[in-house]
């Protein structure tokens, strides 16, 4: 496309054209002379910043035209300061010469570059631009040199209506009124202002039909320019590498930092610890016969995550285990969502039973070692013993007796296997194991004689029932060394099948129940005064029907007139009245003072689990009643532990010995040590002692209170006692506690028997409920243990001054 431009060209210089812009260009035309070749070297005028036609800024958007009448442009055209409407960069165009224009030709007096061109409205015919000429305003000279603007010079002068006649500095005049018709423009001065076109403004309307004026090209599409790949390579290289700087920190981290603990618990996931009991030590009599030993049990387990069919599985171990089918399959249906992988079902079984569950090979079914306890003699000494229960992680631990108090030496140090199983908990036979072998524990020899505990038990058992007691206690004791030959309760359990009705039996009696024991209390009494040189056995006492202590009557067991008694007739007819009289002489300190030497009010020493103390409170706290009560065992409570070592203090001539219960403790060497034998006490001395002796004897006759105590060939000395029995419901007293104490021969006494029943009903005096026990569990201790018989008499001693 070309556009010639009507006019006379300036001499010089060649027509002006319009040159196509090339294809697909974002920039306009440009305007071209005629006589401009284009032959290498030729000249050409800056593409951009000289012309106003089709121009386009630097960012490649069209200038709006808006009806601008220099469609043909300028030649180098330039404001009256010389600067152009462009940047700097826009003056040194890409199409330009190399450099900028010259200003001289606008400077005065260039006549060379506009001769014989007047800006007159006038001159410079040709195509115009607006409907009129610049009237009124004409430049005149030489160019513009010399030439001042007079006239209306652009000031004051409204573009609207006017057009710039002829060709634009080729020889047609510039006018110089107004632009933008009336809605144009306007400049207060022509002088140094270059009149600017601003978008939105009305175009330039000329006067004539606007010849040679070119419409407005529509723009071109605009095109986006496309990303730079290298970037996106550059960000996709950084990303990548900063996720495998990741991944080499993560590997170092779990291959080097972290590679034994990962491994760690690589193996704990794989690796299973079955502990392996040791076995429990056993507990043996003194002859080394077995009371306690271990066994070895099995116990049946499901893991039910991996039991496919629980009803065939059950019906399958029902006939073995001895257990409903509808009990297995309870125990086996889990919830789900619970994970549970271990559920017990049957314990306590023979090894031969775990051999048929295994030879089932049923899936999710498994066997286990378990400790276990036998006690061969069943409720033999069970009381003495004691049981078994479970502990933490369903590990047996003592419950009582013996085997709780020597629990942690019984149970020894148990071993363990470790081997690599698979997620079903089957081993894995190639996998490596590692075990530790069990150390079992030691083994216990006791004092016990089975026979002679198992004829005590029988006795009292008997006894028991007979006199329709709410239980008894029988203790046999050896007072030399303190070893207890038997401890005897009943009513009885049997720990190898603990019942909810044995709760009350699962205690020891013996040392652990306390009651006020009564007349055989007297003995200390009498010993306080023959100690003191208060009396002597024959010293004469008047019993008077009853007496008044502390505003309280006391009277004997049966009514009766003034007696006239020897201390030893006041102990073997068990006088109370005698025995606070003996008291009186003996005083409140002094008689506190024998009761806690020869033990009560303090535990025995034995160690047994529960042991009591029994209740003596201080003399100083002691009412006028109580001080007259308590010489006679009113007022004071004590074990039958310690009733039986006072009177073994007396057979052991005054000397008081701790009990023993276990004679020596076999390692798991199998070396066996003795248990130490604590140095005795004396209390009172062995005068003291045998007069007791023989008063005592005096009790064990017709003229005494117990002749059925009487052991044939032996001589026997005891006392019996019948005592009030507190209501521990009600408060007060109700019913009664008969007792009866001895040792045999008691010239040289052997044996020590204590029988204690707890609220006989069907008779309650100690003679009549108590005595023929200790007869039998006397006779019979005497028997196994050999026991001559003595060869010497008793010297006869005056018990009623009235005969």
């Amino acid at each position: 496309m070309s556009s010639t431009l009507s006019g006379p060209p300036r001499r010089g210089r060649g027509r002006l054209r319009l040159v196509a812009p090339p294809p697909n260009s974002v920039h306009g035309g440009r305007l071209r002379r005629d006589d401009e070749g284009d032959e290498p070297g030729a000249r050409r005028p800056a593409a951009r910043g000289r012309y106003r036609d089709d121009r386009r800024d630097r960012r490649g958007i069209d200038r709006p035209d808006h009806g601008h009448p220099d469609d043909v442009g300028y030649d180098d055209e330039y404001d009256e300061y010389g600067a152009d409407d462009h940047d700097e960069n826009d003056r040194r165009g890409p199409g330009g010469s190399g450099g900028r224009p010259e200003r001289s030709r606008r400077s005065s007096g260039a006549s060379a570059a506009r001769a014989g061109t007047s800006r007159s409205g006038a001159s410079g015919t040709g195509t115009t631009r607006a409907g009129s000429a610049r009237t009124g305003s004409t430049r005149t000279g030489t160019g513009r040199t010399g030439t001042a603007r007079t006239g209306t010079a652009r000031t004051g002068t409204a573009r609207t209506g006017t057009a710039r006649t002829g060709t634009a500095r080729t020889g047609t005049a510039r006018n110089s009124t107004a632009r933008g018709g009336a809605g144009g423009r306007t400049t207060d001065s022509d002088a140094g202002v270059r009149r600017v076109h601003r978008p939105g403004t009305a175009p330039r309307a000329g006067a004539a039909s606007g010849a040679g004026r070119r419409r407005p090209r529509p723009l071109p599409p605009r095109t986006y320019r496309l990303g730079s790949p290298r970037r996106r390579v550059r960000v996709a290289i950084l990303l990548m590498c900063a996720l495998l700087g990741i991944l080499a920190l993560r590997l170092t981290q779990l291959q080097g930092i972290s590679a034994s603990k990962y491994a760690a618990q690589a193996e704990a996931q794989r690796l299973r610890t079955i502990v392996l009991p040791a076995a429990r030590g056993a507990l043996t009599d003194r002859s080394g016969h077995t009371l306690a030993q271990h066994v070895e049990l099995r116990a049946v387990y499901a893991n039910p995550m991996n039991v496919k069919d629980i009803r065939a599985t059950a019906a399958a171990l029902a006939p073995v285990l001895n257990v409903p089918v509808d009990t297995l399959a309870q125990r086996m249906t889990t919830d789900p969502k619970r994970n549970i992988k271990f559920v017990y079902l049957a314990r306590g079984l023979t090894p031969d039973v775990g051999d048929k569950v295994t030879h089932l090979e049923l899936r999710g079914i498994g066997i286990t070692e378990e400790r276990g306890r036998a006690y061969p003699a069943g409720p033999l000494a069970s009381n003495v013993v004691g049981f078994m229960r479970q502990g933490v992680d369903d590990v047996l631990v003592g419950g009582g007796g013996l085997e709780l108090q020597y629990d942690s030496l019984l149970r020894g140090t148990d071993g363990e296997r470790q081997l690599l199983a698979n997620p079903e908990g089957l081993e894995i036979p190639s996998g490596h194991t590692r075990q530790k072998d069990p150390k079992p524990g030691s083994a216990l020899r006791l004092t016990l004689d089975r026979d002679i505990q198992w004829n005590a038990q029988q006795a009292i058992a008997d006894a028991v029932t007979s006199s329709q007691a709410d239980g008894g206690t029988v203790i046999v004791m050896d007072p030399r060394t303190g070893d207890l030959l038997a401890m005897a309760d009943a009513p009885q359990f049997n720990p190898n099948h603990i019942t909810a009705q044995d709760t009350p039996a699962l205690g020891n009696r013996a040392t652990s129940d306390a009651y006020e024991p009564g007349s055989v209390n007297k003995v200390i009494t009498m010993a306080a005064a023959l100690d003191r040189g208060e009396i002597t056995a024959e010293t004469p006492i008047t019993v008077p029907p009853s007496i008044v202590r502390g505003g309280v009557r006391i009277s004997d067991s049966e009514p009766h007139g003034v007696e006239n008694l020897t201390t030893a007739g006041v102990l073997a007819r068990s006088s109370n009245i005698g025995t606070v009289e003996v008291a009186d002489r003996v005083g409140r300190t002094a008689l506190e003072q024998a009761l806690r030497a020869f033990g009560l009010g303090a535990k025995t020493g034995l160690g047994f689990p529960g042991e009591g103390t029994g209740l003596l409170p201080p003399a100083k706290d002691w009412s006028g009643s109580q001080a007259a009560t308590i010489a006679y065992g009113q007022g004071m409570s004590a074990t039958a532990l310690q009733m039986a070592s006072v009177y073994a203090t007396i057979a052991n001539g005054g000397v008081r010995v701790t009990p023993r219960l276990v004679d020596a403790i076999t390692g798991p060497d199998r070396k066996a040590t003795m248990t130490p034998h604590p140095a005795g006490r004396r209390v009172v001395s062995a005068q003291t002692a045998s007069t007791l002796t023989r008063m005592l004897e005096a009790v064990a006759t017709n003229e005494g209170t117990a002749p059925l105590a009487e052991v044939p060939g032996y001589r026997v000395a005891g006392k019996t006692g019948t005592a009030n029995r507190p209501d521990p419901v009600h408060g007060g007293y109700a019913g009664y506690t008969s007792s009866f104490i001895g040792f045999a021969p008691a010239d040289s006494p052997r044996v020590v028997v204590e029988v204690v029943l707890d609220n006989p009903k069907n008779g309650y005096f100690g003679g009549q409920v108590a005595a023929p026990v200790f007869q039998k569990v006397m006779s019979f201790a005497l028997t196994t243990l050999g026991v001559p018989q003595p060869t010497t008499k008793p010297a006869p001693l005056v018990l009623d001054l009235d005969k």
